[in-house]
């Protein structure tokens, strides 16, 4: 037995792609960038930035839909996905955040946000289900 756990705390790079699969079932996806900084061997301070693919599923992407945005700090927890799909003989391997729980962070102008956030959570929204199986091949 194993732990595939990811927590992480970053910026959305660029406003979410929402799909919908034939059965209507919702997913998003978007880009989460964290960046460290340290000083190299001559005391020059170096910044790294991370990109992170996340993919949300059902009543957890519908919240992204209407609530995330470009810029926004978001706190998620999941776990790593990798796929690979083969194209013209060559494998191409993909690495995905698959986002169980999210929070959105920010400053007092973001609150109301935040409320409207808080009211799904109470609704018991917060957490998207696990992926039934058969569902495992994502479509993307």
């Amino acid at each position: 037995m194993g732990v595939n756990k990811v927590i992480l705390v970053g910026n959305v790079g660029k406003d979410p792609e929402v799909k919908r699969l034939d059965n209507g079932t919702a997913y998003a996806r978007l880009s989460l960038a964290t960046s460290e900084s340290y000083k190299d061997k001559e005391g020059n301070k170096v910044e790294k930035t991370e990109w992170h693919n996340l993919v949300f599923w059902r009543g957890l992407a519908e919240v992204v839909e209407k609530w995330v945005k470009k810029g926004q700090q978001l706190y998620v927890e999941g776990s790593i996905k990798t796929t690979i799909s083969e194209e013209d003989g060559e494998k191409k391997y993909f690495t995905d955040i698959v986002v169980k729980d999210m929070q959105m962070i920010g400053s007092k102008k973001d609150s109301e946000q935040q409320s409207a956030v808080d009211k799904v959570k109470s609704a018991g929204v917060s957490k998207s289900p696990n992926i039934p199986e058969g569902e495992d091949d994502m479509p993307f």
